[in-house]
């Protein structure tokens, strides 16, 4: 008997501690913005709500293993945290009737692309993930649907595909990393020479980039090419996005160097819905 109670104690420390440190991280979520004068939120909105519970939960399965608690007192107790339940229960699905939150994981599960999107006039917000469930607001962008379309490219370069307030095809590029040896080049002329997967070429020159897909081309000029950090580039038909063309894991920028740079790229149409990734071998200079 007394094992039994020396475990239901030690289980019950347990519980406290976990509570002591959800609270802790609940008031550090709350102050950090001031203290670091920067704004940061969780990467998912009802997280907050979810700790909540857990926090209140933790505290009152402690007590009823800690002590010998009347039946007066087991009520007043479970009606108060039947009420902090229900009260951070409603918070939580009014949250989600504001906010759609979109959290997708890179295929390495290094790397989290964080998206929350205003369901009244459709802006979303792009975030910047950190120490796992934080994030930053890094970039607002403006939509006009619901429905957006999330694409892991590699394992450091997400294409989000989605319609602008004028109704057009639109895909921004969250990227994560580099593949050269400097702080900065363009995709273009990294990618110079020809690639090709079957139907799909790509001829990228000093004027511009052509992609053939299923005999149909399309030329883009330098005016046509917009850079997401240095991973990626999108490229637009008029006012709509076509084309992304990202580099691979293993490719290589070598800065000025004579060379053909080694590695893959890869080329994604803009869709909305679950299109092809194609991986494009060189093929030629």
């Amino acid at each position: 008997m007394n094992f039994i109670k020396k475990k239901r104690k030690i289980i019950a420390a347990l519980l406290v501690l976990i509570s002591c440190g959800l609270f802790i991280l609940q008031m550090g979520y709350l102050f950090l913005p001031s203290l670091i004068g920067r704004e940061v939120e969780y990467v998912h909105n009802q997280l907050f709500y979810l700790i909540n519970i857990s926090c209140i939960l933790s505290l009152a399965v402690s007590y009823l293993l800690y002590f010998q608690l009347i039946k007066k007192w087991l009520i007043i107790g479970g009606s108060i945290f039947s009420l902090f339940i229900a009260v951070n229960s409603y918070l939580m699905y009014s949250t989600s009737q504001e906010v759609i939150n979109t959290v997708s994981f890179s295929p390495d599960g290094n790397h989290t692309l964080v998206l929350k999107q205003d369901i009244e006039n459709g802006e979303i917000i792009y975030y910047r993930e950190n120490y796992y469930f934080l994030a930053r607001p890094l970039q607002r962008i403006t939509a006009s649907e619901r429905e957006l379309h999330v694409k892991w490219l590699a394992s450091d370069v997400a294409a989000v595909t989605y319609q602008d307030a004028n109704h057009n095809i639109q895909q921004y590029i969250a990227t994560y990393g580099d593949r050269g040896e400097s702080s900065y080049y363009n995709v273009g002329p990294e990618i110079h020479g020809e690639w090709q997967d079957g139907e799909t070429r790509v001829i990228s020159g000093p004027e511009g980039i052509l992609v053939e897909d299923n005999g149909q081309r399309q030329r883009f000029g330098l005016e046509d090419i917009q850079q997401y950090g240095t991973l990626a580039i999108v490229l637009s038909d008029g006012n709509n996005a076509a084309w992304t063309i990202a580099l691979a894991e293993n490719f290589k920028a070598q800065r000025d160097s004579p060379t053909a740079q080694p590695g893959n790229i890869r080329i994604y149409g803009a869709t909305i819905g679950d299109g092809e990734v194609r991986t494009l071998e060189r093929v030629g200079d």
